[in-house]
Order: structure tokens, then C-alpha cells, then sequence
């Protein structure tokens, strides 16, 4: 805690902030967080416990009844909880940088003052549906179609892979359609989908790998109406409101990795200490020694990527090809971390008694969601001119 504390951009706020969220995480998470996962269950009551504390409407303005806080305080809430486990700080970060976050930013005052006093009260979460069968990485492959007729929009069509999108607490999601074409192109739009649409409905994904504590669902729309003026931002900008939210999207993700590297170095750390062998114990070896100080060197770089990414966003600077750099870079220490934890644990980290083992499988999504590794080199690629 004291190095994470050093970082020149962390404040005595900042610093407080952290505490909190790791005080909660540890009291009201830890201690559940494994039989959650086994069960497969998201957890309503747990998901409430989070809002109470402020954490469904981090940036939004007081105004809307958030805390208002900057970046870098919401990328510690995620990391914080990532620390303890994936599932809860996957709920945090899907609803506040790809629920809230559109519609704080796009949003008409109209639109702003329906949803987001609900969506930050703690009460209520909002999905964002990109991802179909047909678009993944490619999300210009999207075939859920809007028809406008009269003063109504006909949406017909699906989404999968949708973070708090089925379970009852979802009052929501904003998607991504067909509108129209243009230039021979499809033109693209966002849309504002209310739960309770008719020709509207969910089902949650089971048999997860990873965040089996988390709420991903699947999307249908057959014949749903909803009123023109749900339509997010202006006809046809749906492309740039997506990828203008999953660059914020990707700081969350990038502090998703950084926490579950932090704990999964912790718990290496602590076992290696205690686990005895030959006479004394492992961490003495120059073997672990080694791995736990590699782990050390790649968090905290990990770190300073990240945040210097969150500073830029800030500063209200440039930051898309940080946020690919920090979102790469921090999903592949989150991979390397978790499994030289699993080799420092040996047998004992390959059971589901252990935390780790979840820390294990939960690091795989990281290199997937918000922009595989594959397509966020390509994202460099041409920030830097290639």
C-alpha cells in the first residue's frame, strides 16, 4: 500500500478514496466473492451494498446525484475491487465508463435527467450493447436494424456478451444499430433501450470461464418500439460515440488487470512467505525471489501507464492511444502476474478452494474485452502513423 501511495499523482483524496474501497471490498466482497463464483450467481444485495457507498455513479455530477470524482479516483474504485475479485469490478466499470458515461456525454438534458438520477441512486444498472454474433472485433458488422416510422423506432435484431444487461437490476441498455446507409455504408446510431420494451427481452450466459459472478447476457429484439426521442447523440454518429466510450471503456478494463495483478502478487507474496520447504520457506529462494520481484516491477509499471493515461483524460488531452497502451499492457501483466502466482502456489493454486485460481481464469477476458490485444496493436499502429 505505501508504494501505491508514492505515485505522484496520487492526492491525499486520492489516497483516502483508496482506503475506502479497499476497506469495503475486504469486508463486504472477500469474503463471499469465491461462493459467488462457484454459484454462478450475481448478487443483487452486493451490487446494492456498492451503490450505497457511491459506487454506480462515480463521475456523474452532483447535479444527477454522483460523486463527481475525476478519473483516476474511479480507475482506484475498480482497481480496488478487481483486487479482491473481477466479477464486482467488472459491474462497476461496465455500468459507470459504458452505461453512464454515453449518456452524461451525449445524452439530451431531457435524457440526462430520466436516467441518470436513477441509474447512480444505487438501485438500477445500464448495459451497452455493441457485440453480436456478427460483430465482435469488426463492430461495423452490426445487424440489428432501427427503422424510424413516424415518431417510433422498430428494432429488430440481438447482442450477446452484454454486461449487466439481464438481471433485474438492469433498467436498460444503449445499443448500437443500422439506421439507414450511407455512401453505400451502413450508417450507424445509438439508441436508448428502457427493460420494460416490449418485444424486448434478456437472458443471462452461464458456463463463464471468467466473472461467473458477473451479469452478461443476451439481447433479443423482435418488433420493439421505442419513442424517436430515444435516440442517443444525432442519427448516424453511433460509431463515434462507440469508439469515443470504449477508449474510457479501456482504462477501466487496463485498471481491472492492474488490481487483479495487485492481488494475485499479494497472495503469491503471502504464501510464499509461509509455505515451508527444505527448511525454510520458498520466498527465500531465489527462484521466487525472483518471480515476486518481477511481478513488483511489472505492476508498477503496469501503474504508471495507466495513470498517466487517466492524467491525460483529465487534463482533457488526447488519450485514445494510452488507453490502447494501458489497456494492453496492463491485460498482459494481469496474464503474467496471475500465472507465476499459480507456479509460486503449485498444486494448492489449481483448485477452486483457492482464490488464485480464480484470479487465473478471470485475467483471460482481460486480453478479449473492450478491444482484443490483437486489434489494440492496430489501434497503436495507426496513432502512430502506421
Amino acid at each position: 500500500m505505501d508504494s501505491i501511495n508514492k505515485h505522484p499523482l496520487i492526492t491525499d483524496e486520492h489516497r483516502n478514496y483508496r482506503e475506502k474501497i479497499r476497506s469495503f471490498a475486504e469486508k463486504e466482497i472477500k469474503g463471499i466473492a469465491r461462493q459467488l463464483d462457484k454459484e454462478n450467481r450475481f448478487s443483487v444485495e452486493l451490487t446494492k451494498k456498492m451503490g450505497k457507498i457511491g459506487l454506480l455513479g462515480i463521475q456523474i455530477p452532483r447535479v444527477y446525484g454522483g460523486q463527481e470524482l475525476d478519473t483516476l479516483s474511479y480507475i482506484i474504485a475498480v482497481e480496488e475491487l478487481a483486487r479482491v475479485d473481477g466479477s464486482q469490478s467488472a459491474t462497476i466499470a461496465a455500468h459507470n465508463s459504458l452505461g453512464l458515461y454515453p449518456i452524461y456525454k451525449y445524452g439530451t438534458d431531457a435524457q440526462k435527467e430520466k436516467y441518470l438520477p436513477k441509474l447512480v441512486a444505487g438501485d438500477h444498472l445500464w448495459a451497452f450493447g455493441i457485440t453480436e454474433p456478427t460483430a465482435g472485433s469488426d463492430a461495423q458488422g452490426v445487424k440489428t436494424k432501427a427503422e424510424l416510422q413516424g415518431d417510433k423506432w422498430l428494432i429488430n435484431g440481438s447482442k450477446i456478451f452484454i454486461t449487466n444487461s439481464a438481471s433485474d437490476m438492469s433498467a436498460g441498455v444503449t445499443i448500437q444499430a443500422v439506421t439507414g446507409e450511407k455512401n453505400g455504408k451502413p450508417e450507424l446510431s445509438a439508441i436508448l433501450v428502457d427493460q420494460d420494451t416490449k418485444g424486448f427481452s434478456r437472458g443471462f450466459i452461464t458456463g463463464k470461464l471468467m466473472w461467473r459472478a458477473a451479469d452478461t447476457g443476451r439481447l433479443f429484439f423482435q418488433n420493439s418500439v421505442v419513442p424517436s426521442d430515444n435516440l442517443l447523440g444525432e442519427k448516424g454518429q453511433g460509431a463515434r460515440i462507440m469508439l469515443e466510450t470504449l477508449d474510457g471503456g479501456r482504462l477501466s478494463i487496463a485498471a481491472m488487470g492492474l488490481g487483479l495483478a495487485q492481488g494475485a502478487y499479494e497472495m503469491a507474496k503471502d504464501y510464499a512467505q509461509n509455505r515451508q520447504q527444505f527448511g525454510r520457506s520458498i520466498s527465500k529462494f531465489q527462484t521466487v525471489a525472483f518471480k515476486l520481484a518481477d511481478m513488483d516491477k511489472k505492476i508498477e509499471l503496469a501503474r504508471n501507464t495507466l495513470y498517466n493515461a487517466c492524467w491525460l483524460k483529465d487534463q482533457g488531452k488526447p488519450f485514445g492511444r494510452e488507453a490502447a497502451i494501458s489497456k494492453l499492457y496492463c491485460s498482459e501483466v494481469a496474464k503474467e502476474v496471475a500465472d507465476e502466482a499459480v507456479q509460486i502456489f503449485g498444486a494448492y493454486g489449481l483448485t477452486d478452494d483457492n482464490d488464485i485460481e480464480r484470479f487465473y481464469r478471470d485475467q483471460r477476458i482481460l486480453q478479449i474485452g473492450e478491444g482484443t490485444s490483437e486489434i489494440l496493436k492496430l489501434v497503436i499502429s495507426r496513432h502512430i502513423g502506421i
